[in-house]
């Protein structure tokens, strides 16, 4: 029989790290000094002077390049605790396009940041800018209110990274975070690079989000969609995914209008939490696209957000070589959300959306 790699999360949504824990665990990043992004307040934000990102190689942009040259460099130095790169990578048979990689050398550590090597580990940190235009400060102390990017030393993709915020103490991504996070994928404007978050990460000591480079879509990108909510008029969509096997809603929205599409999504994030339902999310197309995968609850055995978008580990060549996409799909239907719940949480949505929207 073909098994997935993969933790169980046993944990409750509610049991995890206090505020207090929170506020502690960024405490070993105080007078640190490191590169400096800093986000311009104008390329965001200003509708006359947005222009959509291309997509195209060619147009490396500065934050792209930092983070791929500072994680190349750690490469180089041997902060991994192997070459990524040289694993075996193949889409598995069938409709659905699911992807498989053969690591056996990939294990989930939890994510502890006062265990970090700051000076090995930690790349850069990203902030806010009060300058029209984003830059780079070549050492600064990091901001109580900065990101940090730091290396995942398992990683599972090119470029694979700790995405963290700073000076919160909730348990769940705020407004403030998302809005971060999503302008970080936007400032990338590489159409490779994706972000995830698992709500009940097993021994997590705070928020954090992890982000690497695919260099094809993922499975769960390439679904049919039916909409469910729309306002044309604000640009903000929210949609379910057809025919696939965890339930999935996708957001979407137009640049003048990521704001109350980031404050819906971390007011549903919250309900999701208060209702004790386990989620992901996936991050893709620059930041536009935002997709929230549902599974029962944190004790159920859960799926890593790469899993759910479709790409899965294997530590064993004969199960890399054995699995099917009945597999596949048979695990991700047995983590997915009741057809009931999901009616709940679709009515959340857009009682939250169309209240923000007003």
């Amino acid at each position: 029989m073909v098994t997935i790699k993969q933790l169980e999360h046993t944990k409750s949504l509610t049991k995890s790290a206090t505020p207090e824990q929170l506020k502690c665990s960024f405490l070993c990043f105080q007078g640190v000094k490191t590169l400096n992004y800093c986000l311009g307040n104008q390329s965001f934000f200003d509708n006359t002077s947005f222009v959509e990102p291309s997509g195209v190689p060619e147009d490396l942009s500065l934050l792209d390049a930092l983070l791929l040259a500072q994680w190349e460099e750690r490469m180089w130095r041997g902060c991994f605790r192997y070459d990524v790169t040289a694993s075996e990578i193949k889409v598995i048979s069938g409709g659905k396009k699911f992807l498989a990689q053969l690591n056996e050398k990939w294990i989930m550590d939890p994510f502890i940041l006062n265990s970090i090597d700051q000076n090995e580990e930690l790349l850069f940190c990203v902030t806010r800018s009060e300058k029209a235009n984003s830059e780079l400060i070549p050492s600064a102390a990091v901001p109580n209110d900065s990101i940090l990017v730091i290396i995942n030393a398992n990683p599972i993709e090119y470029g694979h990274v700790f995405v963290v915020p700073c000076g919160s103490n909730r348990l769940y991504p705020d407004a403030r975070s998302f809005e971060m996070i999503v302008r970080i994928a936007f400032e990338i404007n590489n159409y490779s690079f994706r972000l995830f978050y698992d709500c009940s990460s097993p021994g997590a000591s705070h928020v954090y989000f992890q982000a690497c480079y695919f260099p094809d879509h993922l499975p769960v990108e390439l679904m049919p969609i039916d909409t469910f909510f729309s306002d044309g008029q604000r640009g903000i969509y929210i949609s379910t995914l057809i025919d696939y096997p965890i339930k999935t809603i996708l957001f979407e929205y137009t640049h003048n209008n990521r704001i109350i599409m980031m404050e819906a999504i971390s007011e549903i994030c919250s309900s999701l939490r208060e209702k004790n339902i386990s989620y992901n999310l996936l991050i893709s197309d620059c930041g536009k696209r935002i997709f929230l995968f549902l599974q029962k609850s944190a004790i159920s055995g859960n799926l890593l957000a790469w899993e759910c978008g479709g790409y899965f580990l294997f530590g064993s060549k004969y199960e890399f070589d054995q699995v099917t996409e009945e597999a596949i799909h048979k695990r991700l239907s047995a983590v997915s959300l009741n057809d009931e719940g999901f009616q709940v949480v679709k009515q959340l949505c857009c009682s939250i959306a169309s209240k923000l929207a007003v």
